[in-house]
């Protein structure tokens, strides 16, 4: 699928919303991103988004919000889907390591493509649960509507470094989820994350083992 100038321009405006001066290099590899993702739903159906219109909205604009509060230097995302928001940051962000895990076989291909297509030997692909991960030692580990917090953090735990943050992508404030971590869990903030074209509100829960 060839990318279209209309793709540029949305991304172009986007980026200036939030104030991310990407290099040129990096915004031709989001848009193509969006257009492999575009060409492989059409048979594969990996996400609900269907116009890369709003796949740049709803997918590239959503993940790049976070970028600035996930700068350290590894990154595992959990339930990743077809790669946000742990794909879409490791074409724009020179991470050590990048684990994308998911146990969807499709959206697990989509990811193996993805890594050939883009050149990303940092970049490694995890079909599987992730109760069923090795222990790891990441010092981020995020998730965007993976699950509540409680099951976040329990079915994570043996990923993250002792010294490690999750990093949980909401819609709204989630007080009640917060509410229901176990005492051995800090919540260290809650973020409201300005994202632009976003359909609702956006929350980053950032947390910590005491």
């Amino acid at each position: 699928m060839q990318i279209k100038v209309a793709w540029r321009d949305l991304l172009a405006r986007r980026l200036d919303e939030l104030g991310l001066p990407l290099e040129d290099a990096a915004r031709e590899c989001l848009l193509e991103y969006i257009a492999l993702l575009a060409q492989w739903n059409a048979a594969y159906n990996l996400t609900a988004v269907r116009e890369p219109l709003a796949m740049i909205d709803r997918h590239l604009v959503d993940a790049l919000a976070l970028l600035p509060h996930a700068q350290g230097p590894d990154l595992a995302d959990i339930g990743t889907g077809p790669g946000v928001p742990g794909l879409v940051l490791a074409l724009v962000h020179d991470y050590e390591r990048v684990w994308l895990v998911d146990s969807n076989g499709k959206k697990a291909r989509f990811l193996r493509e993805c890594k050939r297509r883009f050149g990303l030997p940092r970049v490694e692909i995890h079909e599987q649960r992730a109760e069923q991960l090795p222990v790891a030692g990441f010092h981020q580990v995020v998730s965007r509507a993976y699950a509540s917090l409680a099951l976040f953090v329990a079915s994570t735990r043996q990923v993250l470094a002792d010294e490690g943050i999750w990093l949980a992508l909401k819609g709204r404030r989630p007080d009640a989820e917060i509410a229901a971590l176990p005492d051995s869990v800090e919540v260290i903030e809650v973020l409201r994350l300005r994202v632009p074209g976003a359909d609702g509100e956006r929350h980053l829960v950032r947390m910590r083992l005491r």
